[in-house]
């Protein structure tokens, strides 16, 4: 690396036309930029400069070899540039990993603004139900739901989404009406993939009062939108997270089952490979949606 040193301290010294001109600008003694200078004539066996007391002057060989320098240097320069946009504004490609739940508008809703903001911003999203290793396909950030596994990842809480147990009023209108968690055990389930066939539910009311009812699946997928669609269908109850299907719920294609009865909150995370600082992207990406998705948690869609 030393040889990147010394052609840059060449090409500053013909930039600022003298050694003292360019020790000032590199922090350096005049002797110092004398010194590289001498190396690289060693090194290579040629004059760059014709030096007189009153001026420098490029040599035939040191008019060649700073073009190369000049180059390298421009090279480098747009190097930092191109860091300092991605520290400062966000520019390049981001890459973001989520759930097939969160296939619908809420992302676009939180990141269409981003990126009609910022022109040179771009998006590329990938869903996946499995964990998959953001490092090996160079994710920027990734969205969780539900209790987290410890890793080496860096997690930053977005929001707590209700939890809520709900079936079609196709299912319902066929079985007796619910009133209590107990009943729940008799009931037919849709649930995400578990490696159990039966799961015990942690429900509390208002009063304090918890019951843990276990409940067996009938149908269950590790994708949430097609066990949606089953739940939809008439094909037993679910649990729900409440942003996902508050317009089934309001045009009644779904209806709340013991609402009194609350179930434990969704945690939503977003997770990252690193723990250094973030390009702009990332954190105005993180920004975005963490405002959204508290936006969405509240009465508002």
């Amino acid at each position: 690396m030393d040889i990147l040193r010394r052609m840059a301290v060449f090409a500053t010294v013909v930039e600022q036309g003298s050694m003292v001109a360019a020790a000032r600008t590199l922090s350096m003694t005049p002797s110092a930029v004398s010194q590289h200078i001498s190396k690289l004539e060693s090194e290579h066996g040629v004059s760059l400069l014709h030096r007189t007391t009153r001026s420098l002057t490029l040599t035939e060989a040191g008019s060649l070899f700073y073009q190369g320098c000049a180059d390298m240097l421009a090279a480098a320069r747009l190097a930092e540039q191109r860091l300092s946009e991605l520290r400062d504004a966000p520019v390049g490609e981001l890459r973001l990993s989520a759930p097939t739940g969160f296939a619908g508008p809420m992302l676009t809703e939180a990141l269409a603004p981003l990126l009609a903001a910022y022109p040179r911003l771009s998006l590329k999203l990938f869903f996946h139900d499995e964990m998959i290793d953001l490092v090996q396909h160079r994710i920027d950030l990734a969205l969780r739901a539900g209790d987290l596994k410890d890793s080496s990842l860096v997690a930053r809480h977005l929001a707590d989404w209700e939890s809520v147990l709900c079936a079609a009023p196709s299912y319902l209108a066929r079985h007796p009406a619910i009133t209590t968690p107990a009943q729940l055990e008799q009931h037919q389930w849709v649930m995400l993939d578990h490696e159990r066939s039966q799961t015990w539910l942690t429900m509390e009311n208002s009063a304090g009062e918890v019951e843990r009812p276990l409940v067996a699946q009938r149908v269950s997928s590790n994708n949430i939108l097609a066990a949606r669609q089953f739940v939809l269908a008439g094909m037993g109850l679910s649990i729900q997270p409440e942003p996902e299907v508050r317009q089934e719920l309001a045009d009644g294609r779904l209806l709340r089952v013991l609402p009194q009865w609350r179930l434990p909150a969704l945690g939503i995370y977003v997770v990252t490979p690193r723990r250094d600082a973030q390009p702009a992207k990332v954190r105005y990406a993180i920004e975005a949606l963490r405002q959204r998705m508290q936006h969405k948690t509240g009465s508002g869609a």
